[in-house]
């Protein structure tokens, strides 16, 4: 008999556990991949991919050889599941662009796709590789994945982010956040024209119970399913400029929740262009002409101000929104007729 997922121990990385499924007539044309995480709840699917790319998922005795093989119902599925091997930050050779240092804090220009540090399916290219990679000292007071980080960026969100080098700077930062003392100041632009000239959203935000890769703003009805620990958030805005169906605004965030811009501008029905996560569009379409997508999330963040945690004197860093952010707006200026001189104008101390 088939042994059942759950009720089995999960290893450690040095020891492996056998398992045995058998696909059923009523599993044909399911994907293997989400056939063995259904059955094995504690095993995600990019885990079970590891698993499969390891040799260590088997068909009627056959290496599977991947994850989106569809079972024609009746298959023997045996796995040999080990532990992962604990993920170490490695120092790697990756330019970075250095806004601000001192022997306290460094100061960096995130670009859009850099992970800020490893996690789960993420284990090089991130800033913390690139940071270990100059031989930088980083504070250790955190989770050891994260040395130095004391507050993050989305992968696809460029801009501004500060780094702790040693323990004392990021106590004092930490409890800088924490207590709302440092200025965050973002550049994004919104899908449709927002009728005010400024605007305050206060929308507490959690988890969303039902796509759990996404957060949500709390709701009175979540069809049955209840969201867990929302957070009080505070997103304040500031119209710039608009250019045909989209909102160029200056955002200052006070609290610092996952994706916070991003599900607040969602909520007002204003999804930050190129965010797909969130309801934007893939495409912008001006009249007839439509744009090439952007390929990232049009969120910049353009200024940090923080006291310095040693002298606590008070430093503002700026990052020049990045080309590719610069370039959108220009195909988006042409294909409204538009003079860019105004979009240059709006964003005069951001270029």
């Amino acid at each position: 008999m088939p042994l059942a997922c759950y009720n089995l121990s999960v290893p450690s990385a040095n020891s492996a556990t056998h398992r045995e499924l058998l696909a059923s007539a009523s599993d044909s044309g399911a994907r293997l991949d989400r056939f063995i995480a259904a059955q094995c709840p504690e095993l995600s699917r990019t885990r079970v991919q590891e698993l499969i790319e390891s040799g260590l998922v088997q068909i009627d005795g056959n290496a599977a050889k991947k994850g989106s093989l569809h079972l024609r119902g009746g298959e023997k599925i045996t796995l040999e599941i080990t532990g992962r091997a604990p993920i170490r930050a490695q120092a790697e050779s990756i330019p970075l662009d250095v806004l601000y240092e001192d022997e306290d804090v460094i100061v960096i220009n995130k670009p859009a796709g850099m992970t800020v540090h490893a996690g789960a399916g993420t284990i090089s290219g991130t800033l913390v590789n690139a940071l270990l990679g100059r031989g930088q000292s980083l504070s250790q007071s955190g989770d050891p994945l994260r040395p130095g980080i004391v507050h993050r960026l989305d992968k696809e969100t460029s801009g501004v982010i500060l780094v702790a080098k040693n323990d004392a700077a990021h106590a004092k930062l930490g409890e800088a956040f924490r207590q709302r003392k440092v200025r965050k100041i973002y550049i994004a632009l919104a899908q449709g024209i927002l009728k005010d000239k400024s605007g305050r959203i206060e929308l507490a935000i959690g988890r969303d119970p039902i796509h759990r890769t996404r957060m949500a703003v709390e709701r009175k009805s979540w069809h049955g399913a209840a969201m867990s620990n929302p957070r009080a958030a505070r997103t304040d805005w500031r119209f710039l400029a608009t250019i045909a169906n989209t909102t160029l605004v200056e955002v200052q965030l006070h609290t610092g929740r996952t994706h916070q811009i991003r599900v607040h501008f969602s909520a007002l029905k204003h999804p930050v262009v190129g965010d797909t996560l969130y309801g934007a569009g893939n495409r912008l379409r001006i009249d007839k002409t439509e744009l090439p997508p952007l390929g990232r999330n049009f969120l910049h963040a353009a200024e940090l101000g923080f006291a310095q945690p040693r002298t606590g004197e008070w430093i503002d860093v700026r990052a020049a929104l990045p080309p590719e952010l610069l370039d959108f707006l220009k195909k988006l200026s042409a294909a409204a007729a538009e003079a860019p001189s105004r979009i240059d104008a709006a964003l005069s101390g951001y270029l």
